[in-house]
C-alpha cells in the first residue's frame, strides 16, 4: 500500500444490498477526520456477524392482529371489555334503562356494530353473576361474522320479581369462537359407530 492512502470497502445499506462503496483516506488525515471512515469499517463487521438481530421491519409486530372491531351506534354505547386478561369473554352494556318482568323476557340494546375475525363468530352468552343471583338468562346469542347490524341481548328473567336494567349495567358477555362451515353432501349411508342411533339418555341420566 502506498503513502498515498489505503482503500476500505463497506456494505451499503440494506435498500441497497448488492452496492459497495469504497473509501480512500491518507495515513496524514487527522484522527477526527478517520473517524467517519473506522465507524463504516464497524458497520460492515456488525452486519455480517451471526449475532445481530434482523431488523425491526422483518419482526412480526405484536398488533397484527386478529382484531374485534366494535362501531359505537349512540354516545351511551359502552365497549366490550373483559374483566381479566384471561377471561373468554368481553363484557356487554345496556344502553338503556329498562326493566325485563317477572318471568318475562326483553331486548336490551347495546348499540354495537360489530365485525368479529375471519373464521369465528360470536356468541352472547349469560354473566354468572346475573344467572345465579338474579336468574337472568340470555337467548339467540349467535352472531353471525357478516352481521353488521345493531347489536341487542334478549334476557330471559326466571325469577318472580322484576328486572330493573340501567344505562352501563353489564348485562351478558360475548364470546368469540372459532367455527368450521365445511360443505354439505348427501350419502346413502354414514360410517357406523358403537353408539349408533341410541340418544336421549341412552348412556344414561
Amino acid at each position: 500500500m502506498t503513502e498515498l492512502g489505503r482503500l476500505f470497502f463497506f456494505t451499503a445499506p440494506t435498500s441497497l444490498p448488492q452496492l459497495k462503496l469504497g473509501f480512500l483516506y491518507s495515513r496524514r488525515l487527522s484522527s477526527t477526520t478517520r473517524l467517519p471512515f473506522q465507524a463504516m469499517a464497524c458497520v460492515e463487521a456488525k452486519s455480517n456477524s451471526p449475532d445481530v438481530k434482523e431488523p425491526l421491519a422483518k419482526l412480526q409486530k405484536l398488533d397484527s392482529g386478529p382484531f374485534f372491531k366494535v362501531k359505537k351506534l349512540s354516545e351511551k354505547a359502552v365497549l366490550p371489555t373483559r374483566g381479566s386478561p384471561l377471561s373468554a369473554g368481553y363484557d356487554l352494556s345496556s344502553a338503556v334503562d329498562s326493566k325485563v318482568p317477572a318471568r318475562g323476557k326483553a331486548l336490551i340494546p347495546t348499540d354495537l356494530s360489530v365485525a368479529v375475525p375471519e373464521g369465528t363468530y360470536a356468541r352472547i352468552a349469560p354473566r354468572s353473576g346475573l344467572a345465579w343471583k338474579h336468574s337472568i338468562d340470555v337467548g339467540a346469542g349467535v352472531i353471525d361474522a357478516d352481521y353488521r347490524g345493531p347489536v341487542g341481548v334478549i334476557l330471559f328473567n326466571h325469577s318472580d320479581v322484576e328486572f330493573e336494567v340501567k344505562v352501563g349495567d353489564r348485562i351478558a358477555q360475548m364470546i368469540i369462537e372459532k367455527i368450521v362451515t365445511p360443505q354439505v353432501i348427501e350419502v346413502e349411508d354414514l360410517d357406523a359407530t358403537v353408539r349408533g342411533d341410541g340418544g336421549f339418555g341412552s348412556t344414561g341420566v
